[in-house]
């Protein structure tokens, strides 16, 4: 079986009026199905950039990404867009939830992009907020929520279409360390019940010890993969 993602002499370079920034500079890589890997890297050092392009939120310069064997190079927006919502989930650290929506409704909403209907939303979100341990709290809204209970929102969100990927940006960046342990939890059983591939940037040694995988960008190159 072919890799999750494949990743061949991956470039990106910004443009900042007359400089040229290399963001990425020739990155070669494979991530498996089913595996949890965590990046870190200075400030700068490519991650986020490289993040961004697993998401198809951003184009490589050069060379190749493959998403389950399908490349977004000759896609349309509306075309990326469907893979975003069908492949991919993300958590990002400021959770970007809908300030006067509950959680159960912020849980649906990349299922009302698919079109699913009303009712089957409803029972799918509710699933998804059952796996995250916020049955109870359906019905709250991001206010009466903890930090801590937000992002496991957020996380409901990013699973509720059963995705392949889930790509975490500092998921733990605005919590507590206990907090913090609490989320890693989750995404640990996650991984490891349903087999869901993660992949999350982090700054934190020990949140990046809960991955089975640790990269290390540095200057837009990997540096380490072990």
């Amino acid at each position: 079986m072919e890799p999750l993602i494949q990743i061949r002499d991956l470039v990106k370079i910004y443009h900042l009026g007359e400089v040229e920034v290399q963001a990425l500079g020739g990155v070669s890589l494979s991530i498996e199905r089913s595996e949890f890997v965590a990046i870190m890297g200075a400030s700068g050092s490519g991650k986020s950039t490289f993040m961004n392009i697993l998401g198809f939120l951003d184009h490589p310069t050069s060379g190749e990404y493959l998403l389950d064997g399908r490349s977004g190079a000759n896609l349309s927006r509306d075309e990326l867009a469907e893979i975003r919502n069908q492949k991919i989930g993300f958590v990002f650290q400021g959770f970007n939830l809908l300030s006067r929506t509950s959680a159960l409704e912020n849980v649906q909403l990349p299922l009302i992009y698919g079109q699913i209907l009303s009712k089957r939303r409803k029972e799918m979100a509710q699933q998804a907020l059952s796996a995250v341990g916020l049955e109870g709290r359906a019905h709250h809204h991001p206010s009466q929520l903890s930090g801590g209970e937000q992002q496991r929102v957020a996380i409901a969100r990013a699973l509720v279409n059963r995705p392949s990927i889930l790509l975490a940006d500092e998921p733990t960046g605005n919590l507590d360390s206990k907090t913090s342990g609490e989320i890693m939890a989750i995404f640990q059983r996650l991984n490891g019940e349903t087999g869901i591939t993660i992949v999350m940037i982090t700054h934190e040694q020990d949140i990046a010890a809960y991955g089975k995988r640790k990269i290390l960008f540095r200057d837009g190159r990997l540096a380490s993969d072990s």
